[in-house]
C-alpha cells in the first residue's frame, strides 16, 4: 500500500510514503514499482536530458518477510541473468574493487569496498563486515552492528556517490537481521539487483555467524529503505513493457526460482573468469574461488590463459 501524495497548504503536492510488505523479494519489488508509478510525485533530476519528462519518485519502506525463500527472481528485472550472478559477486566477493581508479576517469567506488575497507584519510582502513560479524557474534542483540558507504569528505562532489548509506543488522531468534538504507534508488533499473545482492549478503553474514557462534543463525527479515525511490522519466517507453508483462501474466509467470536458472548464473561466474569484461585482469584470488563455484562440467568453457594465471 502507499500514501497518498499530500496537499499541502500552499497547494504543493508533497511526495507519497511507500509501505510495501511481501513474503517473497521479486513480490516486494514489484509491488514498490507499481506504487511508484501509480502514486510517485514528479521530479526534476540532475540526469535529465532536454525533453525528458520529470521522473515518478516516493519515499518508500520495503518489508521482504522471507528473503531467501522462492521464488527468488523476477523476469522483468532489466537485466540479463549473468549481470545479476556479475553484481552479486561484486557486493559480497569485491570483483570489481580493482576498477577503482578516480584519478584515471575510472570507478570512485564499490559497495564492496566502502562495507569492507572503508577508507578515512590518515587512518587504517576498517572492514566494517567483519567488525559487524564479530560484534554480533559477541552480543547478538546489540544497536551498534551497522557499515556505512558515505564519505562525506568527498562524495558531496563526487559525480556519481554512493546511493547505499547504511547497513544495520541484529540477530533475534537466531535470525539475522537486515535494513538498508539508500539516499536514492532506480526503483526500475537498479533497486532489484540491490536488493537481490544484499539479501545474499545477508545469508552470507548468517553462515559466518553460525560458524562463530556455534548454532545456526537463519535469514530473517529484510528491510530496504529509500528516501527517493523513483522511476527516470528517460525510461518510461521501456517502463511500458514491464506494466505490460504484469497486466498480461499471473504472479507464477513472472518470477523465477534460482534452480531453474541456475545456468544463466553459472553464466557470470564464467563470464568473470574468462575476464571478456574489461582490460583490467581479476585477481588470481578471485579465479581460485571462481573455479570451485563453477560445475566441473562447464569448466571447458574457462580460457587457458586465466586457468594458467590461477595456477601461478
Amino acid at each position: 500500500m502507499a500514501r497518498s501524495a499530500d496537499a499541502r497548504a500552499d497547494g504543493m503536492i508533497e511526495a507519497p510514503v511507500i509501505d510495501v510488505r511481501a513474503r517473497t523479494l521479486p513480490e516486494a519489488w514489484e509491488q514498490a514499482v507499481v506504487e511508484c508509478w501509480e502514486k510517485g510525485a514528479r521530479f526534476r533530476t540532475e540526469y535529465d536530458k532536454p525533453g525528458d519528462p520529470e521522473s515518478r519518485d516516493a519515499f518508500a519502506l520495503i518489508v521482504v518477510e522471507e528473503p531467501m525463500s522462492e521464488p527468488r527472481i523476477h523476469k522483468a528485472m532489466p537485466a540479463g541473468l549473468a549481470d545479476l550472478e556479475i553484481y552479486r559477486q561484486e557486493v559480497l566477493f569485491g570483483v570489481h574493487d580493482n576498477w577503482i581508479d578516480p584519478k584515471a576517469g575510472k570507478w570512485e567506488y564499490t559497495y564492496h569496498e566502502r562495507l569492507f575497507d572503508y577508507r578515512v584519510p590518515g587512518a587504517p582502513a576498517v572492514n566494517q563486515i567483519e567488525a559487524v560479524i564479530d560484534k554480533l557474534a559477541k552480543t547478538p542483540f546489540t544497536r551498534r552492528a551497522q557499515a556505512v558507504t558515505w564519505q562525506c569528505w568527498q562524495d558531496l562532489d563526487c559525480a556519481d556517490p554512493a546511493c547505499l548509506q547504511r547497513m544495520w543488522f541484529r540477530i533475534q531468534d537466531d535470525r539475522l537481521l537486515l535494513n538498508a538504507s539508500m539516499r536514492s534508488n532506480d526503483a526500475y533499473k537498479a533497486a532489484f539487483m540491490n536488493m537481490y545482492a544484499f539479501t545474499d549478503l545477508q545469508r552470507w553474514m548468517a553462515g559466518r555467524l553460525t560458524e562463530r557462534m556455534g548454532r545456526p543463525i537463519g535469514v530473517g527479515r529484510y528491510i530496504h529503505c529509500a528516501d527517493s525511490f523513483h522511476i527516470y522519466g528517460s525510461y518510461f517507453a521501456e517502463f511500458e513493457k514491464f506494466l505490460q508483462l504484469r497486466s498480461d501474466k499471473p504472479l507464477a509467470e513472472r518470477v523465477l526460482d534460482t534452480a531453474d536458472v541456475q545456468f544463466f548464473l553459472d553464466e557470470g561466474k564464467i563470464i568473470l573468469f574468462n575476464n571478456t569484461q574489461s582490460s583490467i585482469l581479476l585477481p588470481p584470488e578471485h579465479l581460485r574461488r571462481l573455479w570451485r563455484e563453477i560445475p566441473e562440467d562447464r569448466r571447458g568453457e574457462l580460457d587457458a590463459r586465466q586457468i594458467a594465471r590461477m595456477r601461478a
